[in-house]
């Protein structure tokens, strides 16, 4: 069972570069703009990375989110929809866009101070 690929709504889907290929999808994660610099050196490789002003969007491989509740004030977009005045910051050696998904979750919890979700108690 997978859910609908694509937006939904008015924004625009994530652009790949030319010459890139996303032979997995793509969703992205949105983060606001102050958390970007302080993520990218704590990830083994960075794929595509866009921002509007107020936030990065990194775009991983679609489904990403699975059993995996990113935490805020990241934002998961499904589909990869993004404001019209995002721009692209950084481009990867290759043709794959994607940051890998766990690296990234990994760095954004550590940086926002957020307990990895399948670090926290269970409560019986």
């Amino acid at each position: 069972m997978r859910r609908e690929q694509g937006p939904s709504g008015g924004a625009p889907r994530l652009p790949v570069p030319d010459g890139m290929t996303a032979p997995l999808g793509c969703d992205a994660v949105a983060v606001p703009a102050r958390f970007g610099p302080v993520v990218v050196p704590r990830l083994p490789r960075v794929g595509c990375v866009y921002t509007d002003g107020a936030h990065w969007w990194w775009i991983v491989p679609s489904d990403s989110d699975y059993a995996l509740p990113w935490p805020a004030p990241a934002h998961y977009a499904t589909g990869a929809p993004l404001p019209e005045s995002a721009r692209l910051i950084h481009r990867p050696e290759g043709t794959l866009p994607y940051t890998p998904p766990i690296p990234l979750y990994l760095a954004l919890c550590r940086v926002i101070g957020a307990t990895p979700d399948w670090s926290r108690p269970i409560s019986a």
